[in-house]
């Protein structure tokens, strides 16, 4: 649309409206292997804003069908979800409000920084867990839109199981408040006769009509951000019904999140870690379910590869972590530098307990550090470490957690590819599965680093490619398609935290079938028949347009 910044202005937006080169360039990448160049970038300076964003496209989009919104909070979206060719609405500019926070819960807008989040809610000493690894970069919109979990998930859940409410702006501009309703409020809600007993009464029917096969649709693993929370929205046996549960995941091809209300869990300030070097991965099937029994807070790892290339850029910690970090990173690691001249393991496991007192978390990690000895018995080079502080543990979690962030910065002549890097496989499949993981990277001759959530059996694979090179471009659908393929017939998710985007979109009818993948594409018909929000992401996505907008340069 020609002047779009002129036509904007004319509409009333307040906000700022950038279509600088420097704004345009920004917003052409997320944390992805996509590119898209929008056409402006739309800074909302509140609701009032966004409501007139979405009557604006809404009333011009007949005329000029290029036109659609897509919500932007940090950027750090893995599977292309926060980049378009027309409308950014970069909610980080403004919508940075946090408060109030209670006894129980807090109110957040959707570009807050988790850690400025957390700082909020730790006044009260209170925290929302299912935070990701990007903790530190990523923004409180993010995390709903993309159903977020991370390290705490295995005992707290994921994003959608803290959402109380939302403030939603839907497709005909005005903001509503969507949030659990009981049945009698459900009728109440349909009988209104307006805009939203529409949306209500067509996902109630949907819901109705298919509710055991939309039940069954859940995929059978701990952890899922495939496709719409269907599953989620209506339950006959409590008689909640819960639209925000749709939202929660869709990665803002629904509805525009202006605020979220989340529930809040009491912090516990003490937190231990058993460390666990794990030289043979068939070790695996019986070390799993021994570490789960004990209810770890955390169950984590990481690979040789993550921490050879940790220790090959460790100058990049130096600008992550500042001077005083730095040089305690360095003195930490020394312990284990002995531990790795006996040999670099293949895995390295990380269980975390958490409890209100100092003794309460050596208690759990002793007791299971005895029941583990006999894996260190049994295997040389299985070593541990236990730590009831933060201190001695925080070099393994700087690994764990910015692992990514240093490899998309620092290997020069590869750039991190993540599209087969969110697979969720049942736990106790991974002796057999991963094995066959690592063939398929060495048949197309990978480089990839596998760091994940053991206990979830989530893992990230992020390969390290010259994705420039039309050889090493002509390796991803069909590597893709194979670890894909291998993940469903483990019974897995192909995402349990990233989402969809361009990278997992075209695979949700392999993912869930025919009849439940309809469903999901009559869900975003009924939010969204014009198709304004986010296009070309989940069921509207497609391999050929994800692989014709491959960045071409980096």
């Amino acid at each position: 649309m020609k002047n779009l910044k002129e036509a904007l202005q004319k509409y009333g937006f307040q906000g700022e409206l950038d279509d600088s080169i420097e704004a345009l360039d920004w917003a052409s990448h997320d944390a992805s292997m996509y590119e898209l160049r929008p056409q402006i970038v739309a800074r909302p300076l509140d609701s009032l804003d966004v409501q007139r964003l979405v009557r604006f496209v809404t009333a011009n989009k007949k005329k000029n069908a290029d036109l659609s919104l897509t919500g932007r909070s940090a950027g750090t979206d893995m599977s292309g979800g926060a980049i378009n060719d027309s409308i950014i609405v970069d909610f980080g500019a403004h919508l940075t409000k946090v408060g109030p926070v209670s006894t129980t819960s807090a109110v957040t807008q959707p570009g807050v920084y988790y850690r400025n989040f957390e700082k909020e809610t730790l006044k009260k000493h209170l925290i929302m867990p299912s935070y990701p690894a990007s903790r530190e970069l990523a923004m409180m919109g993010g995390l709903v839109a993309n159903n977020s979990g991370g390290e705490k998930s295995l005992e707290y859940g994921k994003v959608e199981d803290f959402v109380m409410e939302l403030k939603v702006v839907f497709a005909d501009g005005k903001e509503y408040v969507v949030k659990p309703l009981t049945k009698k409020e459900l009728d109440a809600k349909i009988n209104q006769g307006d805009y939203e007993s529409k949306i209500y009464k067509r996902v109630f029917d949907l819901c109705e009509e298919h509710y055991d096969e939309i039940k069954a649709a859940k995929p059978g693993v701990s952890k899922n951000s495939m496709g719409y929370i269907l599953w989620r929205v209506w339950d006959r046996e409590t008689g909640i019904f819960d639209l925000s549960k749709l939202i929660v995941g869709s990665e803002g091809t629904l509805g525009l999140v202006t605020e979220a209300k989340l529930r809040l869990v009491p912090h516990r300030a003490h937190s231990g870690l058993l460390v666990l070097f794990l030289k043979n991965i068939n070790d695996l099937g019986e070390l799993i379910p021994k570490v789960l029994e004990s209810k770890p807070a955390t169950f984590e790892s990481f690979d040789d590869q993550t921490l050879l290339l940790s220790l090959r850029f460790m100058p990049a910690f130096y600008k992550l972590l500042g001077f005083k970090r730095f040089i305690h990173l360095l003195f930490t690691l020394i312990p284990d530098g002995l531990q790795l001249l006996r040999g670099v393991p293949k895995l390295i496991l990380l269980i975390e307990f958490n409890g209100h007192t100092e003794e309460e978390v050596r208690h759990k990690v002793r007791t299971l550090h005895t029941t583990l000895k006999k894996y260190r018995a049994r295997y040389e080079i299985n070593g541990f470490e236990e730590d009831a502080t933060e201190g001695k543990s925080e070099k393994f979690w700087i690994m764990r957690r910015n692992s990514f962030q240093i490899l998309r910065s620092k290997v020069k002549d590869k750039h991190t590819a993540p599209y087969i890097d969110d697979f969720v496989v049942p736990p106790e499949h991974l002796v057999e599965f991963l094995p066959e993981l690592q063939k398929i990277i060495k048949k197309y001759k990978l480089f990839a680093t596998i760091a994940g959530h053991m206990g979830d059996g989530n893992f990230h694979v992020i390969p390290l490619m010259k994705i420039e090179d039309k050889k090493e471009r002509a390796k991803l659908q069909p590597s893709q398609r194979e670890v894909n393929n291998l993940v469903l017939k483990y019974g897995g998710s192909l995402s349990g935290e990233h989402n969809d985007g361009m990278v997992r979109g075209p695979w949700l009818e392999a993912q869930f079938g025919k009849n439940v993948f309809q469903m999901f594409k009559e869900v975003k018909e009924i939010f969204d028949p014009e198709n304004i929000f986010n296009p070309h992401k989940k069921t509207d996505a497609d391999w050929d347009y994800s692989f014709k907008h491959i960045r071409e340069h980096f």
